[in-house]
């Protein structure tokens, strides 16, 4: 699949002043000036994250209210349910602040609630409120939902119950009554950093009840790595306070994780320092395993436990979880795959939509995101749930993909989601109107160059500066994610010895650089073997990773794309 490059400008003269105070690698000053860091300053509190440098939570517009009614309750014994979405930033939210009220309050007035992702669906839902109200609960604390739940928050009030909303997503023009809402996306909060997860919202909720009740800041920093899991896992802008959590809960990851996490790494079989990358790929995907195959509650059962062996046994469910999601999404994807192939007519559309009646419905979003690996366009992966037909739907980067399903609303029962990614049901004789209606909309919507997926280029260099010392800053500047991407680079003109293909897909080879040769390696690229042969010029775009092999480290390229020189 051809690709386009695209080079990321930068302001020359700002890099120039970053040289010459910080004396580093001119490529290093460029990426530092991509990403905002203009001073000497910037560029302290870049590499060196401080938890001093956290915003008050009082900030935080309604804080005061939220923290008032929660120190009511505790005070007056009411009973507080602590509700939250079922994937990982919802169940990390709900399991840190679960554990932290724990140490204000009774075990007979505090419990938790995740929905079931199949029966009551995303956000607030009704069992929950009845829930609550069955047992006695008075007041609800939500976590990474509630913004939207104008309804039900309504509902539960005319029953008695208080909902406080701890939520990062967009605010609609009607807020739900609710005592406090606490979300920085709100017009009117002036809290200074807009993209904390619903994890970190509720982060600051612990930081200010913490001052209130005198418990001193190890009483929610002790959660600083479930934190930053949920920032992980959510993709959140990595900048900003993010970046600060994510870096200290890192560490914390490292060093002395939770019991939960722990007992994730342990079976995960995990022997290395783990970065977000790891965090990403390894631990999230057992955490969102739990409710997509069976019941996101016995992830926060796990985040909550303190026994070792109790841990070990619920980490256990959810790698068995994680690996019938893997054959699900593995299977699921080849037969979608094959659906597009042996259908002309798929072929030449400008979006995919797939359907099957059997289909796991829990894994349908990731199957999204694959065909989207292979058929570069909007994709929607539909399967049968009782009488409706429901699924999830991935854009490409740029196309608003809620505004297209929005056009095609005559066919869907419900649908909702934001530009990047959205879920929809409908009756199942409408799957073939509203297949051709998204594609027409698509169509005549999508601008042509979005259907051609873009690699964004940092800055070009040299092999001269293909390093270990240069790797090792570039180390500094993680954790890396949304506002602070791993850097890539572009050579050319280069050429390559000993290519070969591992396996017959992996192409490996040596390129010339600064220290003689390091090795490259670009995974599932047996097409671009001939490329690289016979001493062929190329240009070549990668990132700078290490090797680890037999307990030696060497230095290595990870190949994005390459393409034959120019003349």
């Amino acid at each position: 699949m051809e690709k386009r490059w695209n080079i990321l400008p930068y302001d020359a003269a700002r890099a120039k002043h970053l040289q010459d105070v910080l004396n580093i690698h001119p490529t290093l000053c460029i990426l530092l000036e991509q990403r905002g860091i203009h001073t000497y300053e910037d560029a302290h509190h870049f590499f060196r994250p401080s938890l001093q440098d956290l915003h008050s939570p009082w900030l935080m517009k309604d804080m005061d209210k939220a923290v008032q009614r929660i120190e009511t309750a505790i005070r007056e014994k009411e009973k507080i349910l602590v509700f939250g979405d079922y994937d990982v930033d919802g169940t990390t939210a709900v399991a840190s602040m679960f554990s932290f009220l724990s140490k204000l309050t009774s075990p007979d007035t505090i419990d938790f609630y995740i929905p079931n992702r199949y029966k009551e669906g995303y956000g607030i839902s009704l069992a929950g409120i009845e829930y609550a109200n069955d047992n006695g609960y008075t007041l609800i604390i939500s976590l990474d939902c509630g913004i939207k739940s104008v309804e039900l928050i309504g509902y539960a009030k005319s029953l008695g119950i208080d909902f406080v909303v701890c939520d990062h997503h967009l605010p609609d023009d009607v807020l739900p009554n609710a005592v406090a809402i606490l979300n920085p996306k709100q017009s009117d909060c002036n809290y200074p950093f807009k993209d904390l997860c619903g994890c970190g919202v509720g982060f600051k909720l612990m930081s200010a009840l913490a001052e209130i009740f005198d418990l001193g800041d190890d009483s929610f920093l002790e959660y600083i790595d479930l934190n930053a899991v949920a920032i992980a896992a959510d993709i959140v802008s990595m900048t900003g306070e993010n970046r600060i959590i994510a870096y200290h809960g890192l560490q914390k990851i490292n060093q002395s994780p939770s019991i939960g996490i722990a007992a994730i790494i342990k079976q995960a079989g995990i022997k290395n320092e783990l970065s977000i990358t790891n965090v990403v790929f390894m631990i999230a995907p057992r955490v969102n395993a739990a409710g997509r195959m069976d019941d996101a509650k016995k992830a926060v059962k796990l985040f909550i436990e303190k026994n070792p062996t109790n841990a070990d046994a619920l980490a256990l469910e959810l790698n068995i979880n994680n690996t019938e999601r893997k054959e699900a999404d593995s299977t699921i994807t080849e037969e979608a795959l094959e659906m597009i192939q042996n259908d002309h007519t798929a072929l030449i559309r400008k979006s995919s939509v797939v359907y099957a009646d059997h289909w796991h419905k829990g894994v349908v979003g990731i199957v999204a995101s694959r065909l989207i690996e292979h058929h570069y366009r909007p994709t929607v992966v539909l399967t049968r749930n009782g009488d409706m037909v429901t699924g999830s739907a991935r854009s490409v980067p740029g196309f608003n993909l809620y505004e297209a399903i929005h056009a095609c609303r005559e066919h869907l029962v419900a649908y909702g989601g934001h530009f990047a990614a959205a879920g929809l049901s409908m009756l199942p004789e409408n799957v073939e109107h509203f297949s051709k209606h998204f594609d027409e909309v698509v169509s005549s919507t999508i601008e042509p160059h979005l259907l051609i997926p873009e690699i964004i280029i940092d800055a070009v260099t040299s092999p001269d500066n293909i390093n270990k010392k240069m790797y090792d800053i570039l180390r500094q500047m993680e954790p890396f994610g949304p506002g602070n991407m791993r850097p890539a680079f572009l050579i050319k003109n280069v050429y390559a010895t000993h290519a070969t293909l591992l396996k017959e897909k992996h192409l490996r080879m040596n390129i010339a650089s600064g220290d003689g040769f390091v090795s490259a390696i670009g995974f599932n690229m047996p097409e671009k073997l001939s490329l690289v042969q016979n001493g062929n010029k190329f240009d070549l775009v990668f990132q700078l990773d290490v090797n680890e092999w037999n307990g030696n480290t060497s230095l290595q390229l990870k190949i994005i794309d390459l393409r034959k020189s120019e003349a």
